[in-house]
């Protein structure tokens, strides 16, 4: 790790993530409205739409709806995979509180170790987020008391692509002001964050839980 100068991180799986799990919260705010079906189904109905729903288009400029009607539309469609009756059921209010449900304190959850290893790790390098997410990842990590330790959070709604598009890895190079050799990023998913990083030119940490965690990372800095 010679060299290195910035770390940039992903968020969901990584930083943090939702302890009952996005299905859960479909589920609740669904009965909430008047709609009371399994969680199970939900989870499934999730699962099946966040597989078969496409990225949001590139734009390399800022998306004007900060893809909320992206989100509107897998929202759909999981309401179409749980059959639920759009006569007897306002998808619009339902989508409406579903959507602010996601930015709600208590909702998200760090990792065991995500507050210790950036703490350590900030006293040495430049932190930074890369995300597959729009605004409301910034209240997210407020609630959680970690933006103070990132310099920049580059979101895909933002800068107009989503990982692995490289044009979101050059968009936080070129904010950070880092070549790409001067540069890491850790992240959980295949495709998105090892593969994108590395067409990139950065470095990559594979974060795969179960196996290894961020504090995997600091003890491979500290070698």
């Amino acid at each position: 790790m010679s060299g290195l100068r910035v770390i940039f991180f992903d968020a969901v799986g990584t930083l943090i993530h939702l302890p009952r799990g996005p299905a859960w919260h479909y589920c609740e705010v669904a009965r909430r409205h008047g709609l009371a079906l399994p969680l199970e189904a939900f989870d499934a109905a999730f699962r099946k739409a966040w597989k078969e729903t496409l990225p949001p288009t590139t734009t390399q400029t800022p998306r004007p709806d900060d893809d909320r009607g992206w989100w509107e539309a897998l929202v759909d469609r999981v309401l179409d995979t749980c059959a639920a009756d759009a006569h007897s059921f306002d998808r619009r209010a339902y989508f409406r509180e579903l959507y602010e449900e996601f930015a709600k304190p208590g909702v998200w959850d760090v990792y065991p170790e995500t507050r210790a290893v950036v703490t350590e790790l900030a006293c040495r390098f430049e932190l930074s987020v890369i995300s597959n997410f729009d605004r409301r990842l910034r209240t997210v990590l407020e609630h959680l008391d970690l933006s103070r330790f990132f310099r920049r959070i580059v979101l895909s709604s933002e800068v107009g692509a989503n990982k692995p598009d490289p044009w979101i890895f050059s968009e936080a190079l070129r904010l950070s002001g880092a070549t790409p050799k001067e540069a890491l990023h850790v992240g959980d998913d295949p495709a998105a964050d090892w593969e994108g990083a590395a067409r990139a030119g950065m470095r990559i940490f594979k974060l795969q839980r179960g196996q290894t965690s961020l504090r995997s990372l600091a003890l491979e800095l500290n070698a």
